[in-house]
């Protein structure tokens, strides 16, 4: 088990890890076994680097065994991957009319026709049920094929060796980012902490702190734990994070409404929303033992940090610290010998004898105060940080930027980068941005109405002084730096790859990870669609569905169950059963000429849950690409090629009803990898003008390279075409974003 974890841990860094105690020999030419793994391998859509290769080649055959297995698990080869529809690129012809017929031919028990094995029967000369591997009435599939065309992609994706170095090298970048981990990246740390010794380093992020801590209580080491505890939110953010396994401190209403929503239908006999946000309620209890309840009261009561101070740290989630009181018997515990600051702690806090810092800049800013409001900012830069645009319109650039400017040293440089990223859209009177509030969907909020107060010189002034003031900001830090280098080679792919900021992704990446707003080149004409869902699982009514939204200049059409084939779209076919334990899937396939001829500018991948609740945990949805026709089964319709796939992600939380996993621009002939959750039941809940607007916020965002170009100027150092530089930024080094954030500087 440990062997696959830290296998999968390196393949999604594009390497496959090998621990040098097992390389026993050092072999030139190729044996039997290794030749059969390449071969193999070479099928899923993979190589070997020569050192990868030799070290394979010189270790025991049943380590092969493991690689080879992990590759296969990741790209779901053993999963069930037939349509409904055989040959669905040949449209079957269905219509609304058959599904009447059938219908009524249920109701009044017809004998013209054939009965299914779902006890549906199937009226003549409605549905050709010789073309379907189902019940093309109920969407229960009863055939199932493997996949038989292997090794179609046009090319094959080269893996690295990794060793022990490079294996804890990455485990420590993981701990040291300095930008919240995305699902991947937590998923990747916490078979880390499970199987490898935590190293000596600094823990940069709170959220990271927490699976730290978890691992550490988990060992029975709850003491070392309390070194980590720096204020009551962190003890908050703990305790939630055992409770609901979100690292991020979503209030429980939020939850509990996403949930409900999440069970809403069409149908109104189907709707179990009120059902559904009872459970959540119920779930969100909290229970202690005695032992856990003294293990929180001893970390309050140790905080080294003066009473007044924690109560108004508190204040802001004061409901959510009401019922841990008392779920955590924190008053009896107050009232024993050695717990006095907890008895103290607890008088201040019931009894409101605090004063709330973020009420006082309130009250500073809507007496128009200036000097107060900038007083109070400058005691907490990063929350001056956050409020600078808003507090730019509402007292003045000029003013505003002075008094930042004293403070903005003290900003974490993720936040100074972020402000320069996202003042472009800010100070644009026409644009609306896309947020994502705390555990909802991404959301589009229109411009701030003290935009208007200003004309379009005024608002091209405040974002010139954002940039020049950031830039100036970052350069002073990055030339704080000694360094003795004199050359620097930045690799031409990474000005187009995002710097990971800001970018909570929910959904994990087995294969080699990409960063969001990554673009994909299409090589061929042809872009295929899939989604799997339901390994593991019962069979039971589960319905997932796979869709697409068409955007043109003047009109939009969409490609799902409802229209299962439209201009340059055609889809396999709606499953709406799963079968035992093997899964399900459907396809969709995009013909990016027909599109063009058509006009079409984007269009937009999704998937929902048309089912009660959420996307279903481990769904895998990604798309195939290549330069060669990808074939479809005549027997079975599988389209699925695994060395075809440019990139998967499998979901992980439930709390998503619809997901945007890629966006094709059809003029350039490309796919942009973005993750957008949104509320719909089916593919017309989406807001097109919500995906432009992350787009937008995409395409602002500061890349690798010019992070490099911006250290280098300030450094004085070259920048030089040669690999053999002093300094090397290749796309290699660039794939562990944790490893690109040590570049934000603080």
């Amino acid at each position: 088990m440990k062997t696959q974890e830290l296998l999968k841990i390196s393949l999604r860094q594009n390497a496959i890890f090998i621990p040098s105690a097992i390389i026993a020999n050092d072999i030139k030419k190729l044996s039997g076994s290794t030749s059969v793994l390449v071969a193999n391998v070479s099928k899923l859509g993979f190589t070997f680097s020569e050192s990868l290769l030799h070290a394979l080649n010189n270790i025991n055959p049943n380590y092969k065994v493991e690689v080879l297995e992990v590759l296969k698990e990741v790209l779901g080869t053993d999963k069930n991957w037939t349509p409904l529809v055989k040959e669905w690129n040949v449209p079957t012809g269905e219509t609304v009319l058959d599904h009447i017929a059938t219908f009524f031919g249920n109701v009044f028990k017809t004998k013209n026709g054939t009965t299914l094995q779902c006890g549906h029967i199937i009226p003549d000369n409605t549905f050709p049920l010789e073309r379907y591997n189902g019940c093309p009435f109920c969407g229960t599939p009863f055939e199932f094929g493997k996949i038989e065309n292997y090794g179609q992609g046009s090319k094959l994706k080269v893996l690295d060796l990794w060793r022990e170095t490079e294996l804890e090298d990455f485990y420590k970048s993981l701990l040291q980012s300095k930008t919240a981990l995305d699902a991947t990246q937590v998923d990747s740390l916490k078979m880390a902490l499970k199987y490898l010794p935590l190293p000596k380093t600094d823990i940069a992020i709170k959220e990271t702190l927490m699976l730290v801590i978890d691992v550490l209580i988990e060992e029975g080491q709850a003491e070392n734990a309390t070194q980590y505890f720096k204020s009551p939110t962190d003890i908050l953010r703990y305790l939630w994070f055992k409770n609901t396994g979100l690292l991020q401190i979503i209030e429980p209403k939020t939850i509990i409404k996403r949930t409900s929503k999440n069970a809403l239908h069409f149908v109104g006999f189907l709707d179990a929303s009120a059902q559904s946000k009872i459970a959540a309620t119920n779930d969100l209890k909290l229970k202690y033992s005695r032992k856990e309840c003294l293990m929180v009261a001893s970390w309050l009561n140790n905080l080294d940090m003066d009473v007044e101070t924690m109560c108004e740290i508190m204040h802001p989630k004061r409901g959510m610290w009401v019922r841990f009181i008392r779920a955590l018997r924190l008053a009896e515990y107050s009232k024993r010998k050695g717990f006095e600051k907890l008895a103290f702690l607890m008088d201040v806090f019931y009894n409101q004898v605090y004063d709330v810092w973020q009420s006082k800049v309130n009250s500073s800013r809507m007496k128009f105060d200036a000097d107060k409001t900038f007083a109070l900012l400058k005691q907490r830069p990063g929350l001056f940080a956050r409020s600078l645009f808003s507090n730019m319109l509402w007292f003045g650039a000029d003013e505003t930027v002075a008094h930042f400017t004293e403070i903005i040293d003290k900003v974490p440089a993720r936040l100074v980068f972020t402000l320069n990223m996202y003042a472009q859209n800010y100070f644009d009177k026409n644009m609306q941005r896309s947020v994502k509030p705390l555990g909802g969907t991404n959301k589009r909020i229109a411009p701030n109405a003290l935009l208007n107060l200003y004309n379009e010189d005024q608002l091209e002034a405040m974002k010139n002084q954002i940039e020049e003031l950031c830039l100036l900001a970052m350069k002073k830090r990055f030339a704080a730096i000694a360094n003795p280098n004199k050359t620097i080679y930045i690799d031409p792919q990474l000005f187009n790859m995002p710097v990971s900021i800001g970018d909570r992704s929910e959904t994990v990446q087995d294969l080699p990870v990409v960063l969001m707003g990554t673009r994909f080149p299409i090589e061929g004409n042809e872009v295929r669609l899939f989604m799997q869902w339901g390994e593991g699982l019962a069979a039971q009514h589960l319905d997932m569905d796979l869709s697409c939204h068409i955007a043109y200049e003047d009109k939009a059409d969409i490609c799902s169950f409802s229209r299962l084939e439209t201009v340059g779209c055609k889809h396999s076919g709606d499953i709406r059963s799963i079968p035992n334990k093997i899964g399900t899937a459907e396809y969709i396939n995009i013909n990016i000429d027909d599109l063009a001829k058509a006009n079409a500018k984007f269009v937009t991948f999704t998937c929902n849950a048309y089912s009660n609740g959420s996307i279903t945990p481990n769904l895998v949805v990604g798309w195939m690409n290549s330069k060669h026709p990808m074939k479809i089964s005549e027997k079975t319709g599988v389209a699925y090629d695994p060395s075809c796939v440019d990139h998967q992600v499998r979901v992980t939380q439930n709390v998503a009803k619809g997901l945007v996993f890629g966006v094709l621009d059809v003029a350039k002939r490309e796919i942009v990898w973005l993750e957008m959750t949104f509320g719909g039941q089916v593919v017309q809940g989406l807001d097109f003008k919500g995906v432009q607007a992350l787009l937008a916020k995409l395409s602002s965002k500061l890349n690798i390279g010019s992070l490099l170009k911006l250290k280098a100027e300030a450094q004085g150092l070259t920048i030089t075409e040669d690999q053999n530089a002093d300094e090397v930024y290749d796309a290699k080094w660039a794939i562990n974003a944790a490893a690109v954030t040590q570049l934000l500087i603080d």
